[in-house]
């Protein structure tokens, strides 16, 4: 399934992109009410295996009869995206994890998985538009990444197993002032500004992705491709890293991954040829099977 959060006045909610539309689920349980069906994001994600089957047995329901459920179908362009996974507690990013890119910064490939973290202030949605705050940065830059949305409490695990704990996934542009992230031998400043981690547009079920070492994966800005490998290129698999983050963390349910970034970043350029990211600018990272997460930049007003 595709999950995604449907922002409205009186509250976000659970929506399921269907072919025929985005099946508001709240809405649709005015039309046929089953009271174990979860209509919160956060609640499927925490609810384990039976608050994600009683969902899916819903959501073929509703699939089967779009004439039943229609009152309850959104044409995609016309909801408000939230981010797809609302409420992480943790927010884990592993750095320099393609060797591309490793390579096109000049850093050597790590021995063992870089980590940071950022905070739930950088969360943003697909179709919101992020501010570029001008006052502190001038070099703000891209990074497509796969994002892994954990699905069970876990630690501890063996890689073998660790992507049983494996919500889903979802795309992420993991926004980096790279002045800032530089400035200090700690890259937290720069990746933690307000809305550096736009997520979305879907947070797809495990189920659906066979392998997520094997996706592609692009960064197009203004329409200009600059991103353009596969998740094959990463230097600790999806599994090797959430074995390793357990190993000295519990990672719970929402938790979420950033799994690096591939080689075609501004900060890759030679520095003559460097543009950063300015008002009016468009990027769209786009992830096979996980949709495309498209967001303008605009002068932040302060």
């Amino acid at each position: 399934m595709k999950l995604l959060v449907i922002q409205r006045e009186d509250g976000d909610r659970l929506g399921i992109k269907l072919d025929t539309g985005v099946l508001d689920v709240l809405e649709a349980l005015k039309i046929k009410d089953e009271p174990r069906v979860p209509t919160q994001v956060m609640e499927v994600i925490e609810g384990g295996a039976n608050a994600l089957l009683a969902l899916r047995r819903y959501v073929e329901e509703a699939a089967a009869s779009p004439e039943k459920f229609s009152a309850a179908l959104y044409r995609e362009e016309d909801i408000s995206f939230g981010p797809c996974v609302a409420a992480p507690r943790k927010i884990i990013c592993v750095g320099l994890n393609y060797r591309k890119h490793a390579l096109e910064t000049n850093a050597p490939i790590p021995e063992y998985p870089i980590l940071f973290n950022k905070f739930d202030n950088t969360l943003a949605a697909h179709g919101e538009a992020i501010p570029l705050p001008a006052k502190v940065t001038g070099q703000v830059d891209y990074e497509a990444e796969l994002v892994i949305v954990i699905g069970k409490e876990t630690k501890y695990v063996e890689r073998e197993r660790a992507l049983e704990h494996v919500f889903g996934y979802c795309c992420v542009n993991d926004l980096s002032a790279r002045d800032l992230q530089m400035r200090t031998p700690q890259w937290l400043l720069g990746k933690s500004l307000d809305k550096f981690s736009p997520l979305g547009p879907y947070l797809v079920t495990g189920d659906e992705i066979d392998d997520p070492n094997n996706l592609s994966i692009s960064t197009t800005l203004n329409g200009e491709v600059r991103q353009q490998s596969n998740t094959s290129d990463m230097v600790f698999r999806c599994d090797e890293i959430v074995s390793y983050v357990s190993q000295h963390m519990t990672l719970y349910p929402g938790d979420i991954i950033l799994t690096g970034t591939p080689e075609g970043v501004v900060l890759g350029y030679p520095e003559e040829k460097r543009v950063w990211l300015k008002p009016g600018d468009t990027v769209t990272i786009e992830i096979e099977k996980l949709g495309s997460l498209t967001n303008r930049f605009v002068e932040e007003v302060h």
